[in-house]
């Protein structure tokens, strides 16, 4: 393909997926659509052969991380397909070959636009003149912090507060860094935070102007709180929903949850890591809880009903077939974790025969009797023949 088509085609439109897309919806999505559009089930419908490649061509570059990663950037930087200089740079949209501009590598092909196009031009096109410039928005930075969770709240979903340390615009100065809240506009960098770094071929890199820390504005009176800076410190708690389901280690994230942007900007993200507590007596696997219930002996070998309790809801009876042995996972449906749609996992119980550490004299003398009126069974006869015939 070529790079203008790299560029210009909204392979997620195609795939019909949103930007945030997990690759397994992306795998689900291109299957679904392949078996539709598929030659084999259209034959002489040229339309349907057309979608087909389209589908392939999107799912190519969806499907590979990698060219994921760098179709995402390219749009983001070349979004209409050429480059539209600032003011005073000579018009209007500057069209060019981008094959030409990385070496002539077409998209997906060797090295690809490699993973830096947020950091080639950063958002600064020199191409000639002085040109007028502004002050850029600021993303707010990305916050990370721990809630720790019982058992059951994982299970079933909770609101937690959590406090949070951030930089945030500074109270005293209302976020402009200077005392008198009037700073002026960065010389150096024109207000746009960044300078070039060398140039040619039109166009200059960039790095964050040393003078002003990428702000693009300085303190003529610096704010003795945040020393001109225009952040502070700041603490806040925040009342979270945590889902239900979660499982240990997971990280949860929160989109515009994290610290404030500057100048416009949006806010960061938040995430929060969860750390979920054993139970006493249920525990977990995947989207089913788990737990052990001891029998007795006569209950595992003439069979009967056995009360299980479950984790927040009334106890569930199952019916133990005679001859059950010690080990054997039951299962009570629908009696597990919350999964993602809505529908509960189940409930694997276990079963564990007591040993009785403490007989009675008729106790004793059942069992005695028992193993007189068994005394001809050896159950590990199949043991020891199993192990001759190895």
């Amino acid at each position: 393909m070529s790079t203008k088509d790299f560029i210009e085609k909204d392979y997620y439109k195609v795939l019909g997926v949103p930007k945030d897309a997990t690759e397994a919806e992306i795998k689900k999505a291109y299957r679904k659509l392949a078996r539709e559009f598929h030659p084999d089930a259209n034959k002489g419908n040229t339309r349907a052969e057309e979608r087909f490649k389209e589908i392939s061509e999107a799912n190519d570059v969806l499907g590979d991380p990698k060219k994921r990663k760098e179709y995402d950037e390219a749009r983001a930087l070349f979004g209409n397909g050429g480059f539209r200089p600032g003011p005073g740079a000579g018009g209007g949209s500057f069209n060019f070959d981008l094959g030409d501009l990385f070496g002539g590598q077409a998209a997906g092909g060797a090295g690809g636009f490699g993973g830096g196009l947020g950091d080639v031009f950063g958002g600064l096109f020199n191409r000639g003149g002085a040109g007028t410039t502004r002050t850029q928005p600021r993303r707010g930075q990305d916050i990370e912090s721990e809630v720790t969770l019982s058992f059951t709240e994982a299970i079933e979903g909770a609101t937690v507060p959590l406090r949070m340390s951030s930089q945030q615009p500074c109270k005293a100065c209302s976020g402009t860094g200077d005392s008198n809240g009037t700073p002026r506009v960065c010389p150096t960098c024109v207000g746009t935070g960044q300078v070039a770094r060398g140039s040619g071929g039109g166009f200059s890199l960039t790095d964050p102007c040393p003078d002003c820390k990428g702000r693009g504005l300085i303190a003529e009176n610096p704010c003795d709180v945040c020393k001109g800076s225009g952040r502070a410190k700041s603490s806040r708690t925040m009342q979270v929903r945590i889902p239900a389901g979660v499982s240990d280690g997971q990280r949860i994230r929160l989109r515009g949850k994290g610290a404030p942007g500057e100048r416009g900007g949006p806010a960061g993200d938040l995430y929060v890591v969860v750390h979920v507590k054993e139970h006493p007596v249920f525990g977990r696997k995947g989207d089913n809880l788990t737990v052990t219930v001891p029998v007795t002996y006569p209950e595992a070998a003439l069979g009967g009903e056995v009360r299980v309790p479950t984790l927040g809801g009334p106890p569930v009876t199952l019916k133990l077939p005679p001859g059950t042995p010690n080990g054997r996972t039951m299962r009570a449906r629908g009696k597990g974790a919350v999964r993602k749609d809505g529908t509960r996992g189940d409930l694997l119980v276990t079963v564990e025969v007591s040993v009785p550490q403490d007989l009675s004299g008729k106790a004793r003398d059942a069992l005695e009797a028992y193993r007189e009126a068994t005394a001809g069974e050896d159950p590990r006869a199949e043991l020891f023949q199993a192990a001759k015939g190895a």
